[in-house]
């Protein structure tokens, strides 16, 4: 759906159900700065709900890691009140998801130089102008 995201090499994805623990599976690098893709499965269907960033660039050019990188932003992060690791298991369960599919893609590394934030905004804008409305668990850009 987002052929852009397809230069970045260093990505993957991992799945989220309420009876695991989402630092258990989380697979996102600790060391590095991108973008996160949250997609919901549920009743056979599949639905983009949130993006979300990591990292910001500093203005000497260099890149700014948050403590954990990537993968300690979708862990930690708060989101809904509380870190994900708990907000996330809350929402899986009270909205019926059958799991959550989380795709990661690092946009600024030796290959890349995208900001992660405007890479975030692009997916955003994009999913805007699709169904007219932001993912449903981003409440605001």
């Amino acid at each position: 759906m987002f052929d852009e995201l397809d230069k970045y090499k260093s990505n993957d994805h991992f799945f989220f159900t309420k009876n695991v623990e989402l630092k258990e599976v989380c697979n996102a690098p600790k060391n590095g700065i991108g973008i996160y893709l949250v997609y919901a499965l549920k009743e056979g269907g599949i639905e983009l709900i949130y993006v979300g960033s990591s990292g910001k660039i500093l203005q000497n050019g260099e890149m700014k890691i948050r403590s954990g990188g990537i993968g300690d932003r979708i862990i930690n992060g708060k989101q809904f009140g509380e870190p994900r690791r708990i907000s996330w298991k809350n929402k899986v369960e009270n909205e019926n998801i059958d799991a959550l599919d989380i795709y990661w893609y690092e946009t600024f590394d030796k290959n890349n130089n995208d900001i992660p934030s405007t890479v975030e905004g692009i997916i955003i804008q994009q999913h805007f102008n699709l169904f007219g409305r932001l993912p449903i668990w981003n409440k605001e850009i």
